[in-house]
Parts: C-alpha cells; structure tokens; sequence
C-alpha cells in the first residue's frame, strides 16, 4: 500500500525529492528508500550510527518529522550542493571593490541551491560624493540591480532560480526610492524587498513627529515619519511590497544579541541572521499527531509531540556537520553557533481535528500552548546534546539567558541551561512549507489557514492522456473518510473567509514561543480600504510581531485563487465536494493548436562572435482573437556543430508555443543560460551564452508583435485564455513547469502544481 495520501504527493517526491542518477533513473525506488537515504546520512556523525539510522528514520516514517526540501532531496546523494536552505551574506563594504566581492560570494551561494538576504543599507546614498574620484555614488539601488541581472544568470541548485531578499533601514537617504522601486515591473524581479522598521521609527510613527534620513552621521533629509509609513503602506497596498520588518524586536529578542547585529533576512523572512549567516530548517507534522480527530476526545499526543521534537533537533543538529558550504565564512558562522530552526507544518488542519476554528481566541491558545511544548522539547533536547557533545562554541551563560526571548523561557529550561549549556544557539522558527506539505498529503502550510478544501487539477500523463484529480486538504480528506460526503462543520474555515485581524492573532500567538522569526501571509480582501490595511500592520506591531507580510490581490499584483463558494452557503457548506477555481475548473494545459496552412512572420540573422557561421531564426505567429502571439520557431545555422541543439531548440520551443497561453518563460529560461567557457559583448551589452542571445531574439519578437510589454517585462494580457478555457480565469503561469497555478503563499508566488517558488 502506497505511503503517499494523494496522488499529487507521489508526483512531488518524484519531482523535487527522488534521488535519480543524471539520465533520470531513479536511484530511490520507493519513497521509503528516500527516508532511509536521509536516516543514513544524518546518523554517520554518530557514535552508534545504526541505532540513531533507525530512530531518524521512525521520526521521518510516514512524514512525521519534515526536513526543508534541501535535507530531503540533497541528503545522502553526495552531491556538492548546500543542505541549508537560508543565507544572510557578509555585510557590503561602501567600496566598489568590496561591494563586487559581495556581488561574487552571493553568486557562489546561489549556485549551490541557497537563498541569500542581504541588507543594503551600509551603501552611502544616492548623490553622495565619492572620494577620490570627483564623482557622485550611484546609490544602493543600482547596486540591487546589478545583483538582480546576477541572479538571473544563476540556476539555483541546478533547478531553482536565486532568491534573494533586499533590506534597508528606514533612516537611510534613499528609503523613498527603495520603497517604490518594485512598482516598475521589469525592476528587481529576483528580489524580495523588506524595510527595517526601527522601535524610535514606530513612536515618531504614533506621535506624527519627525524622521532624520541620515548616512554616515550626515543627516540629509528631515521628513514626516507618519508620511514615510504612508508611503510604505501604499507601495504594499499596491505591489504588495516592500514587507516590514521589526529589526530593534529581532535584535533584543536574539538569543546571541551578546555576539551579533542583526540587519537582514533570508528570502522568506523566517530567518534573520548576521552575516555569513545560515540556518537550515525543518518541520514537525502536527496533522499526524492528532489521536481520534474529530471526536469528542480529539487530541495532540503530547508524548508522541516530545519524542519527535527530540530527535527531530539532532537530526537537524547533525546537518550542521553533515552539509557542504558556498563559502568558509558560512560553514565557520554555522559550527561557531550551531543555529536551526524547527517549526511545524498542518497546524490548521490540527485544530480543525480538535473542533478549533482557525484565526479564533480559543484556537490561538491553542497554538499558543502547542508551540510553547515544541519550543520547551527543543531547548531541552539541545541542553541533552551539550552534555553529551558540548554547547555551541559561543556560548556564555549569562549573555544568552539576559536576552529578551530567553528572559520568557520557563525557569526549569533556564536552569538546564546554565548548568549544562545548549548545543544550539537558537532552535525554532516557522518556514515556508508549501511543496514540502504537498508531499505529506497537502497538509495545511505552516501556520498558515488551509488555503482550500479542494480543487480539481487536469494532469498530462506520459502517454498524452489526461486525467482529472481532486486535490483535497489533508483533514477534509480525514472527514470524508470518517463521515462520507455530508457538509463540513462551521469551524472549517480556509483562507478566503478569513479576517485579516485573525491571521495577525495566530501570527503573534505562534511568535511567542518561536525564536527566530515566522513566513507567513496576512490575506486582505481587495476592497479592504487604505486605513484598514494600515491597521493591520499596526495590530503585527502592538501584538509582538518581528514582521509583516501581507498580499492583497488587486490588477497590479494579480489575483490569488479563490474557492468558489455559492453566495448563500453557510461557512464550510458544499465543502466536500470538489471546487472550482474562481468560478471554473483549473485547466493546466490545452491541446496543441492546428497548425493553419500560411503564417505570418520573421526571420533574424544572429551573428555570435568567433563563430563563422550565423545562426538564424524565423518565428512565425497566430492571430488569436485579433491578436498575435507566436506559434513556433525554426532555428538554422551552415554550422554542423550546432545541428542537433539547435533542431532540438526548434521542436522543443515549437511545442510550447503550441500548447498556448503565457510561453514568456521560454524567454527567462534561455536567457538565463551562461555558458562557462564565457559569454560575449553583442551591441554594447554582455550576453552570457548563445542560448541566451536566441532568448533575447525571441523576447524582442515578443515585443515587437505586442506579446510582451516589454523587455523583461510580462504579458499584456494572455491571448490565449479563451482557446484553453473560456470560463477559467487563472493564476499567473509558472516559470517551471508552464502551468497556470501560481498562487501567493507565505509570501511567495508559489505553483501548486509543481512547487515552484523563487523563495526555496
């Protein structure tokens, strides 16, 4: 009998975490094979590895304990690739020549498959002068952009493209300019952008006083600290960026505030670390802990709860020692302080076990008491490990136990701490979840809501069938299996229905007993009004929150997918059966269009230089409801060299022109080739392959028939919409797998066909 609870689990392990040999053969037969590979690897550093083998693999046995993707797919594979999932990069000198060392180390980080944060506040502002050179600094922004033109040349970990996260502090000169530079669509397109929001910032905030935007101990402007965060919640209410970080709360919290600053994040915002910082992260399955769901009795096995959050931290602590390093700054960083971060994953679908509405009072205490039994277990577990193998290197009692996270902790965990010390300097942190908890049987994410009870995807299987599948959450799936096909209870609720108020509560209820930070996403409704959404910052920030997120659909960002529910349904009414996406099915691909006998279009010359022959290209477009959109492709060049990639490039692109809707990702994947022998100048500008010039002539003939806005820049609109489905508005398509089901989640555009997201 199959481990997996639903189809689409089954198709993420073998996407994203099977172990396969480079021709595609897998190498880990069964998904139990992929918990014994883990299991194995992460107990050689043991005394006694088969016993610890056996143990890590009863904690990953039937996806109790998740490690992050980066564990679950590198592990065991011996593969030169990181298995820590977050970096925060060294601080950037205000030299060129240092801020290009910076540039060189990020890039290094990215190819091995981490995501990096950096903060560029250390960059003097814009206009300032330069000494030396009688010249004026260009600013932190251009810098950004070059590191955003970087990231585009780097596939991540061999699959995923580099994510990265941009802070700068609200004193600096060129905030404005940094708040709204995301506004422009083509700009900045690899990063998240996030503010440092100051505790002296939020008091001049409530007290409409002023703000000094300074730089060195100049101070350059003098504005309005209320009309600065205006403008912050108008760029979010917007674009839904820049996100806000509480950078003095993250700082006085921090367990190792005796030893380390604290400026940036990692992509997703769940981990704030100094420089060369890294931390790797993992998840306890709550949904699979919970005893008679449903019933009167309905509990989380507490004992159960202790035992994996024990072995789950060293497991997690045997990574540090286990994983590779882009860099030696971040392998020395990590061993110097031994930092992870344990979180949980189906937390909604456990309180709806327990008969708990999501976003509730009863329900945040709940979470509350949860998180202080996980956060209780990890301290203890790690003050077990540095008896036996020693506390973090770094550690001084009395610098950790004076600082404001471990000033809450129970008395009895302090003083295990300062008898003993800990192995780890901080334990626990809630991550993106979101392909990892599609693999455990589409549990409810992290912290967050279940997004919905369930939707139908159409799958393309290798035979050109297709077939349909319900993807149900994994407690809807509990409740059809224990009481059949009969309406959900009041107290489902998903995110669609929910207040934003009730996200912050779970937010902060969650923070208290989490030490590093939490990815989450406070869904507003699009009508909310600028005062209200405002408010909702304000509620993170006098709730204890370290940050916030939120996402409001709207036509500048884009809809997420919504459940459609009939305007007289009772919350969780006709939940059971399968729903559409806003109003229709989710169809994820269409036929191949017939090819009509004449066709429009052009043919370029590609001259690359050193070569001796040039390669040409003819694109040839359909007109689609009165408009053009291209159709295929066909690439020649005298040069027999070039034969069998370029046919392959003509059939290959053909075919994904063919199948319709928004082929832009073509443009992205070509253009990101760098070749490693080098690249060449053409016209003024540095192409980093060959590949990447056709992405570049595809993308200008995008442009030219009025596809593309722009270059670097996304659809008009889709063309092809009313061929694939007339009725079916849809998400945005995915940059990996093409499909139309990108949705916004912990702050991420994420697929959920495939998992795709530029924050993993």
């Amino acid at each position: 009998m199959s481990r997996f609870a639903a189809p689409i689990s089954e198709q993420i392990w073998d996407m994203k975490y099977r172990f396969k040999q480079a021709d595609g053969t897998s190498i880990d037969q069964t998904v139990e094979d992929t918990w014994r590979r883990i299991a194995r690897d992460l107990a050689q550093v043991e005394k006694d590895p088969d016993l610890w083998e056996d143990r890590f693999y009863a904690a990953l046995e039937d996806f109790k304990y998740l490690p992050a993707g980066r564990i679950t797919a590198g592990a065991g594979t011996a593969r030169q690739v990181t298995l820590f999932n977050c970096f925060v990069m060294g601080t950037i000198p205000d030299s060129m020549g240092g801020i290009f060392d910076m540039l060189k180390e990020a890039a290094l980080t990215m190819q091995q498959g981490g995501g990096i944060g950096y903060d560029f506040s250390t960059i003097r502002p814009k206009g300032a002068a330069v000494t030396g050179v009688a010249a004026d600094a260009s600013g932190p922004l251009s810098f950004m952009d070059v590191w955003d033109a970087m990231c585009r040349t780097i596939m991540s970990a061999g699959s995923r493209r580099g994510a990265m996260m941009a802070t700068m502090r609200c004193d600096h000169p060129d905030i404005e300019d940094f708040i709204t530079a995301k506004s422009d669509p083509a700009r900045l397109r690899m990063f998240n952008v996030s503010v440092l929001v100051t505790d002296a910032f939020m008091e001049a905030v409530k007290a409409d006083g002023p703000w000094e935007l300074q730089f060195g101990g100049k101070v350059y402007h003098t504005v309005q600290a209320r009309d600065l965060w205006n403008k912050i919640m108008q760029s979010t209410y917007d674009y839904a960026e820049p996100g806000v970080i509480f950078i003095d709360r993250i700082n006085t919290a921090n367990n190792l505030n005796y030893v380390e600053t604290i400026a940036a994040t990692n992509p997703c915002g769940e981990q704030p670390l100094p420089p060369y910082g890294a931390c790797l992260l993992g998840s306890i399955n709550l949904a699979r802990l919970v005893t008679d769901p449903f019933e009167a009795g309905a509990a989380l096995d507490q004992t159960a709860l202790q035992d994996l959050v024990a072995t789950a931290i060293r497991m997690m602590d045997n990574v540090v020692d286990a994983s590779k390093f882009p860099l030696p700054e971040q392998a020395a960083e990590a061993q110097a302080k031994r930092r992870i971060g344990l979180g949980v994953t189906g937390l909604a679908d456990a309180l709806l076990m327990l008969g708990l509405r999501y976003g509730s009072n009863e329900a945040a205490r709940q979470t509350e008491r949860w998180l202080h039994a996980i956060a209780r277990a990890a301290y203890l577990a790690s003050v077990d490990l540095a008896r036996e193998k020693g506390a973090f290197p770094l550690f001084d009692a009395d610098g950790y136990l004076a600082s404001g996270s471990m000033m809450a902790m129970d008395e009895d965990v302090r003083d295990a701490i300062r008898e003993h010390g800990i192995r780890n300097a901080l334990l626990t942190s809630i991550a993106p979840t979101g392909t990892i908890s599609l693999y455990a049987g589409n549990v409810s994410s992290g912290i967050e809501p279940v997004f919905a009870y369930a939707y139908t995807r159409k799958v393309l299987q290798k035979d050109g069938s297709r077939t349909e599948e319900e993807v149900v959450d994994y407690a809807v799936q509990l409740w059809r299996d224990k009481f059949g096909d009969i309406d959900l209870p009041e107290h489902f609720v998903n995110a669609q229905t929910l207040a934003p108020s009730a996200h912050v509560r779970m937010q902060a209820a969650a923070q208290k007993w989490i030490d590093s930070s939490i990815s989450k996403t406070i869904n507003c409704p699009e009508d909310i009004s600028f005062e209200d959404f405002k408010n909702v910052y304000m509620q993170a920030w006098d709730q204890g929150c370290k940050g916030c997120t939120t996402y409001r659909p709207n036509d500048v960002t884009g809809s997420v997918l919504t459940v459609s529910e009939t305007a007289d349904a009772a919350p969780g009414e006709n939940a059971v059966s399968p729903h559409s996406i806003d109003g229709g099915e989710v169809v994820y691909m269409s036929e191949p269009l017939d090819r009509p006998q004449a066709l429009e279009g052009s043919t370029y010359k590609l001259k690359w230089p050193d070569s001796e022959h040039a390669i040409y290209l003819t694109i040839n477009d359909i007109v689609i409801g009165g408009r053009r959109r291209p159709f295929e492709v066909f690439i020649n060049s005298k040069n027999m060299e070039h034969y069998a990639w370029t046919l392959a490039l003509t059939r290959m692109i053909s075919a994904v022109f063919r199948r319709g809707g928004d082929v832009s990702f073509v443009v992205e994947e070509l253009k990101a080739v760098f070749d490693p022998r080098g690249g060449a100048w053409v016209q003024g500008k540095y192409i980093p392959s060959i590949l990447a010039a056709i992405g570049g002539v595809i993308e200008r003939h995008m442009v030219s028939i009025g596809f593309l806005e722009g270059e670097g820049m996304g659809l008009k609109s889709d063309p092809q919409a009313q061929v694939v489905n007339t009725d079916a508005p849809r998400g945005p398509a995915c940059p990996s797998c093409g499909q139309y089901d990108m949705q916004m989640v912990e702050g991420c555009m994420t697929c959920r066909n495939c998992g795709h997201s530029k924050c993993q």
